[in-house]
């Protein structure tokens, strides 16, 4: 992965805490969304991203209206494949559209608008696979790549970008990924909002199924303390040290039950 640093593309400080999340389901793929010259495409114009980067910064710290605390984004890909970090894994994205939006899945941006440069090229397109498994590895996203108009009333990526994404995300010259036969972790932050899903409900009876139901009804499509309470039957039912046996559901906790997608 070719990765630029915040300080390696001189980043201003984030304007206050950003917010820590542990996990996420995955990650989301956006578009700029404005004119980008077609230009930046150019071997020799690579030079220009790091001073992209910082306008795109500053034009987000100078949205008076929502008051972001940094750039919106986890990370941002140029046309050359490099992976600028944005606001880097564990932190809550600023743009997905909302609360929820931002706490399910991070956000990773590529220097495409929706004039000018709009068809990514090659090397964007394995720098986006880049930073997916950078968050991944280093963020605890889960196996979903989304992009930001899947649950959000919007036009971003743009066609040719979410043409790539309903692929499967390929790599250049790869295979899109197979389909999941399980649902990928939700996040806890996803949990903790109180869902009410389908997937709460197959993932009752997946506690039930191993014993460890604290079920006096149900269980149902709402997330409430019973859900709670068995799952921390299924973490102690794992061996877990007590600190992680608090309800809360963990990747390799939400892995081990193998819920079943819906």
């Amino acid at each position: 992965m070719k990765f630029v640093p915040r300080a390696q593309w001189r980043a201003r400080p984030s304007r206050y805490p950003l917010t820590h999340i542990r996990s996420t389901r995955g990650v989301k793929i956006h578009y700029e969304g404005t004119a980008v010259p077609a230009s930046l495409a150019r071997p020799e114009h690579h030079k220009q991203c790091a001073a992209r980067m910082r306008a795109l910064q500053a034009s987000h710290l100078a949205n008076t209206a929502e008051n972001p605390s940094d750039i919106a984004y986890n990370a941002l890909v140029c046309p050359h494949g490099y992976v600028f970090e944005g606001r880097g894994a564990h932190k809550k994205t600023g743009a997905n559209g909302n609360q929820a939006l931002n706490s399910a899945h991070y956000a990773v941006c590529a220097m495409l608008g929706n004039s000018g440069l709009t068809k990514p090229t090659d090397a964007q397109l394995t720098g986006l696979r880049d930073a997916v498994d950078w968050l991944r590895d280093s963020g605890g996203a889960g196996r979903e790549i989304r992009g930001h108009r899947d649950g959000y009333p919007t036009a971003c990526p743009g066609g040719p970008l979410y043409a790539w994404v309903k692929q499967g995300a390929p790599r250049p010259g790869g295979n899109p990924e197979p389909p999941r036969k399980y649902e990928p972790f939700p996040g806890v932050g996803w949990f903790k909002s109180a869902p009410r899903s389908p997937i709460v409900t197959a993932m009752g009876r997946r506690l039930v199924a191993e014993g460890c139901s604290a079920y006096t009804e149900g269980p149902g499509p709402q997330w409430t303390e019973a859900d709670r309470a068995s799952f921390r039957k299924w973490q102690r039912k794992l061996g877990d040290a007590p600190e992680h046996c608090d309800g809360w559901p963990g990747p390799q906790q939400w892995a081990a039950l193998k819920v079943p997608k819906v």
